[in-house]
């Protein structure tokens, strides 16, 4: 009878013993320096802010420092949502229905008619249409309640901006070519860019409470419209980490999500790029600020100048967000690079 207890005791004792070395294991990270990092800005990022750390299959860390604001809380990300708008258009790459050389010319018609037919998905991607911009700054480049619809801006876009330059040759960061980019993929679906959005990335990733839908004036701007919650945006996030992947299911190829990294036309001018972005080149909807010596991206991130600071970092195998329901400036990148400074070290990065 003793015989037979001793080795079952040992068992769970050696369970027991793995158990916790596991615990202690998730548990030897200390954010103390994220915590000291965002109470220090607390003024800047105006109290309301969210931040999340993903790594080893799940959240290692949440902070939420205002009650009416949390991961669920839904605000508008800007120009975050090109990252999306980028994941988009790949996946219509995936399934053949367009690819990085498709020119607008048979898709977009007014554009051709106004000589502007030259234009190809990719040089709507990297920012390099050489069509006139609008102008620059915080102000300037949040969406307006203008046009009705995605087409109704093309028509604005053909017979009213000025072509500046020829396509890829030079580097200009603008809403002009993700705009373009949706247009073309409503032409090849026949649907509206938000719903291709929902059925394609948003709901595939759970991502609920999503959308380039502005209710205020019913307009979709693929570029600057998307609102989303920190939850949801950290869903987009695992999956470009795991190459594609979320919940077992395949959103995008490996293939896609690596070009979305790799960054793109580095021997460009640039023209105009967004305070505390200098010096970073530029993939498919989101910049590079670290890379190999390939040029693949090793940290990728889509900021918005308003408060939304979303990366991956592929060295360190993690991912995060700072969501702020209101940012300040041009100057809040630098909260970003703060941030992340601070996530390194919590979990050791090298």
């Amino acid at each position: 009878m003793s015989y037979k207890v001793k080795p079952i005791c040992l068992y769970f004792s050696l369970l027991l013993s793995s158990m916790l070395f596991f615990h202690v294991s998730i548990a030897q990270y200390n954010f103390n320096s994220v915590d000291e990092m965002l109470q220090k800005n607390n003024k800047a990022l105006k109290g309301k802010v969210v931040a999340l750390v993903w790594k080893d299959g799940k959240i290692v860390y949440k902070k939420e420092t205002n009650e009416d604001f949390t991961a669920k809380t839904q605000v508008p990300i800007f120009a975050s949502g090109q990252w999306l708008t980028a994941a988009l258009a790949m996946n219509f790459i995936d399934e053949g229905k367009l690819t990085l050389d498709t020119r607008v010319a048979k898709l977009i018609p007014i554009l051709a008619k106004y000589m502007k037919g030259y234009i190809t998905l990719l040089t709507c991607l990297t920012h390099t249409t050489g069509i006139e911009a609008e102008k620059t700054g915080v102000g300037k480049l949040l969406p307006k309640a203008k046009f009705e619809s995605l087409e109704d801006e093309m028509n604005f876009l053909a017979a009213k901006r000025e072509i500046v330059n020829n396509p890829q040759k030079e580097f200009h960061y603008s809403h002009v070519g993700m705009n373009i980019a949706g247009r073309m993929m409503e032409v090849v679906s026949k649907k509206t860019f938000d719903r291709i959005v929902q059925e394609k990335i948003l709901r595939p990733l759970k991502m609920r409470s999503t959308t380039f839908f502005n209710y205020d004036n019913l307009y979709v701007n693929p570029s600057t419209g998307a609102q989303s919650t920190a939850n949801d945006y950290m869903n987009f996030l695992v999956m470009l980490l795991n190459n594609g992947m979320f919940e077992g299911k395949k959103i995008l190829s490996e293939k896609a999500v690596a070009e979305m990294g790799k960054a793109q036309l580095t021997d460009l001018p640039v023209k105009y790029t967004p305070s505390g972005t200098e010096g970073w080149h530029y993939g498919f909807g989101a910049w590079l600020p670290e890379e190999d010596g390939q040029g693949n991206g090793t940290v990728i991130t889509s900021p918005s100048l308003t408060g939304t600071w979303p990366y991956i970092d592929k060295k360190n195998k993690y991912a995060a967000i700072l969501l702020v329901q209101s940012g300040s400036d041009e100057s809040g990148n630098e909260i970003f690079k703060q941030f992340k400074a601070a996530v390194d070290q919590a979990l050791g990065a090298q």
